[in-house]
């Protein structure tokens, strides 16, 4: 079998990629393996058709995918290669398919890759017939550009969005004084993407690819908070609700920013269904973001949060908890039981398990006598099976003389105590200054 080269690899391949010293000095000692999901001529190297390479890790995050020079790919360690869609695996090469040759030629070109042509399979196979305007004839041919640019002005949905998202598109923001690496794609417009760092004004989200340009928006910017209506505030916490039909610039701005940093997030431009509520931090210049969590006007299924975020600048402060509680506040507010929209991002479950666990150990350390799943779910507005399912997940529920019980073992109990002694904010729900909002037919013609 012919040794691989560069030349053979191509989008697709999985490849072992080497540790950097950092990681080898943190005592990682194993390389990982990842797949190749673009090429693209080199920056770390220019010229000489040097490429980069950018790749995703296996069993990690998506958030940890980067660019990476060609030294760094280990050519001596197994390269597994992608199956063709129009020939068999030539096990002769090691898994290279007959026609990779050509591929790699046509991507030192600039020309359409094998990356593209997965896309326009993607395409075809999610419905692309209707989308391309009816018929039995497949479409001819497939742009990403295009894609992208039906998704700014089509809605929230793409037919291709697994593959249009694979590549993050910025690599940082900025945001006053905090300067953040994002996580993942976004579909800024195309002018962002070339650009190092994007630049965001901090209280109308209006993106600008250079500091000249943001400086010049904001003499002429006059929002010091979210353009809505403040519903709570204490110390220097408030939240602003902001119906996403009547403020769609704003909403919009807000979804590309939190599609950074959400991997399952797929509303970008489609804001008038959902009701948008803000946490800010207040200073003498105005109300600066923390987070936000959005809800839907009228749900279907009675979810009281449709995505939740806290910037990542702001992230293992306990805002995250304080974001869930006015949630679950807005509900006892309804006067009914509350559930976020699924699935939920990694850290969103994390957040929302530790909310549910402490919640419901608090009023059961607190309650005397006997007490049902559906009597928490009350005074807590959790669904009865979230209740169900944290219960289970601290192995609260027993099985005593032919019937169950809830017992909270010392432990549980021991980690609710420490939890209670740390000074954190919590919602004092006197200060809530909030009705729920009523939609006529005519208002909810969108849904």
């Amino acid at each position: 079998m012919e040794p691989v080269t560069l030349e053979d690899i191509v989008v697709g391949c999985k490849v072992f990629v080497r540790l950097t010293d950092e990681q080898r000095a943190a005592g990682e000692a194993v390389d990982r393996k990842a797949e190749i999901l673009s090429i693209r001529p080199s920056m770390f190297r220019p010229g000489n058709g040097n490429f980069d390479y950018y790749v995703h890790y296996i069993n990690f995050n998506k958030r940890l995918d980067q660019w990476i020079a060609h030294d760094r790919i280990d050519l001596a360690q197994r390269v597994e290669f992608p199956r063709s869609r129009r020939g068999k695996l030539d096990g002769a090469t090691g898994g290279k398919t007959a026609n990779g040759k050509e591929t790699v030629e046509r991507a030192k070109r600039g020309k359409k890759t094998e990356e593209e042509e997965e896309d326009a399979m993607a395409l075809a196979d999610a419905g692309s017939k209707e989308a391309a305007g009816g018929g039995d004839e497949e479409p001819e041919t497939f742009s990403k550009e295009n894609e992208l640019e039906r998704l700014r002005h089509g809605g929230s949905m793409t037919q291709s969005i697994t593959e249009i998202a694979r590549v993050r598109n910025i690599n940082r923001i900025r945001m006053g004084r905090h300067e953040v690496d994002t996580w993942y794609f976004s579909p800024y417009p195309q002018e962002f993407t070339a650009c190092d760092t994007v630049h965001l004004c901090e209280f109308c989200l209006s993106p600008f690819d250079s500091e000249f340009q943001l400086v010049r928006h904001s003499k002429r910017c006059r929002l010091q908070h979210p353009p809505g209506n403040e519903i709570y505030r204490h110390e220097d916490i408030s939240f602003f609700e902001i119906d996403g039909r009547r403020q769609r610039t704003y909403c919009r701005n807000l979804c590309l920013l939190s599609k950074l940093f959400l991997d399952h997030k797929t509303l970008y431009y489609d804001v008038d269904p959902f009701l948008f509520y803000v946490m800010c931090q207040t200073d003498a210049h105005g109300a600066h973001i923390i987070g936000y969590f959005s809800k839907e006007k009228d749900s279907a299924e009675n979810y009281n949060l449709a995505c939740i975020l806290t910037l990542p600048q702001h992230q293992r402060k306990g805002y995250g908890r304080i974001l869930i509680a006015f949630s679950y506040e807005l509900s006892k507010v309804e006067g009914k039981l509350g559930s976020p929209e699924k699935p939920l991002s990694d850290l969103g479950l994390l957040s929302y398990r530790a909310y549910w666990t402490e919640a419901i150990v608090e009023r059961l350390i607190r309650f005397r006598g006997d007490v049902t799943v559906e009597e928490i779910a009350n005074a807590t507005a959790i669904t009865p099976q979230d209740v169900m399912h944290t219960l289970q997940s601290i192995d609260a529920l027993k099985y005593y003389k032919g019937q169950h019980i809830i017992c909270l073992s010392n432990k549980v109990v021991e980690a609710y105590r420490r939890a209670e002694q740390k000074k954190r904010r919590c919602i004092h729900p006197e200060l809530l200054d909030w009705k729920p909002p009523v939609f006529t037919p005519a208002q909810l013609r969108f849904v």
